[in-house]
């Protein structure tokens, strides 16, 4: 499950950067590898493979290990503010603080008709309507196509500057501590609008199935994943993005890669943000696992805590060695119930069944030797998550994360519902 040795591992030349000619590739490995002895359908495993472009040499190719003490990717905190219980979101703050980006302001005016956001150094179109509304592939074209002139631009770009963003640059927009809509940034945003937009991430097979797409409703923060506002046939917002980042955080790509059927300026065929690991997950072999992307450690047993939301954030915080099969020398105070970035990082969007596959044991089909173990022990299917953040939108509500699509839902905090624990 672990790296070499306990690492991950991402591809490096000397020159470094985009075009370079490193990249990691994706592989449906179904032939060769049998899974958890129910299903073997349609898990890409991720295999790190170098492709040489023309003029761009791999020269000095090589690998960076990462084993969670230099991780990739900084999480940007929620922007909640407000404490509804001890130990809470609102309470502990985890992640960049906005207040820390440069400037100590989030958003800034370019004055070109686009606006910077400081912590994630993305710039956004500062009209978030002038796009009319459609279908995700329309949707597509739409921001490829935006340029200096329309929509108030006069920031000199041109066709195929501007991008639909994916899932993790729409979601970073979202202020948790905000609603109707659920997006700050005073009035620098044009005619802004609580409505459903549409971002470029497909979801990839699974129960939603492959003409559907992840789309966020910006009066709240929740993902949309009714059957009809998220097949890619509906018509939805459409708010431009560009950039390549470079904020005081950093935002992972999705994971999302190539398949047939993906558009052009897709989530697929740009790949943004920082790429992912592999092997990503390390068993530290005393009831925690450590991401290489996040550098984030969690409670392996994933079905330990289950309870209603106040019960399980403290029963997190009381969480220590001895519980939950933690042989960590861990003591109560460490842990935290993940915030909703946290929670959400550890998304694979080439999964279908996020729940399935961390469950899963991979062994090779020749001879039944292991290859994989399960990431994390019982991983519950087609149940909600917690997260720290509660919902500004109706307070007796917080944000969960769905265990199969991890789609993030507002639940009642009175509900019993699954945790993870986080330091």
């Amino acid at each position: 499950m672990g790296g070499e040795g306990g690492y991950g591992f991402y591809p490096s030349l000397s020159g470094g950067g985009a075009g370079s000619g490193a990249k990691v590739m994706r592989w449906d490995y179904t032939g060769q590898f049998q899974g958890n002895g129910v299903t073997d359908t349609g898990i890409y495993f991720t295999v790190i493979d170098f492709i040489s472009h023309p003029n761009a040499p791999l020269t000095d190719a090589n690998f960076t290990a990462y084993d969670g003490s230099n991780p990739r990717v900084r999480l940007a905190a929620t922007g909640q503010q407000t404490s509804y219980a001890a130990g809470d979101d609102g309470a502990v703050q985890k992640g960049v603080a906005w207040g820390s980006a440069p400037g100590a302001t989030r958003f800034g005016d370019n004055k070109d008709g686009s606006v910077t956001d400081t912590v994630t150094g993305l710039v956004w179109l500062k009209d978030a309507t002038c796009l009319p509304v459609g279908t995700w592939a329309a949707a597509i074209t739409e921001a490829n196509g935006l340029a200096s002139g329309a929509c108030g631009l006069t920031d000199g770009s041109k066709a195929g500057d501007w991008r639909l963003p994916n899932l993790n640059e729409l979601e970073s927009l979202v202020d948790v501590s905000a609603a109707h809509p659920a997006v700050t940034a005073g009035n620098l945003f044009e005619h802004m609008t609580g409505g459903v937009y549409w971002s470029s991430t497909s979801y990839f097979g699974g129960v939603a199935g492959s003409g559907s797409a992840f789309a966020i409703r910006m009066d709240d923060g929740r993902y949309i994943n009714d059957g009809t506002l998220n097949i890619k046939s509906a018509s939805n917002g459409v708010w431009a993005v560009r950039g390549a980042g470079g904020g005081a955080a950093q935002l992972a790509a999705t994971g999302y890669y190539d398949e047939p059927g993906q558009v052009a300026g897709d989530d697929g065929s740009i790949e943004a943000g920082v790429g992912l690991t592999y092997a990503r997950w390390i068993d530290n072999g005393n009831g925690t696992v450590t991401d290489t992307v996040t550098g984030l450690h969690w409670l392996k047993q994933a079905d330990c805590i289950d309870t209603d939301w106040a019960d399980a954030v403290a029963a997190v915080q009381a969480l220590g060695n001895g519980q939950c099969g933690l042989t960590d020398g861990s003591k109560a105070g460490d842990w935290r119930m993940p915030n909703r970035n946290e929670m959400e990082s550890l998304e694979d969007r080439m999964v279908n069944n996020v729940a399935d596959f961390m469950n899963a044991t991979y062994v090779w089909k020749s001879d039944a030797a292991p290859y994989r173990s399960p990431i994390f022990t019982n991983f519950v299917g087609n149940e909600y998550y917690w997260t720290s953040t509660t919902d500004a939108a109706k307070v007796s509500e917080a944000w969960t994360v769905f265990s199969c699509d991890f789609g993030v839902y507002d639940f009642a905090k009175a509900n019993a519902g699954y945790s993870l624990a986080v330091r």
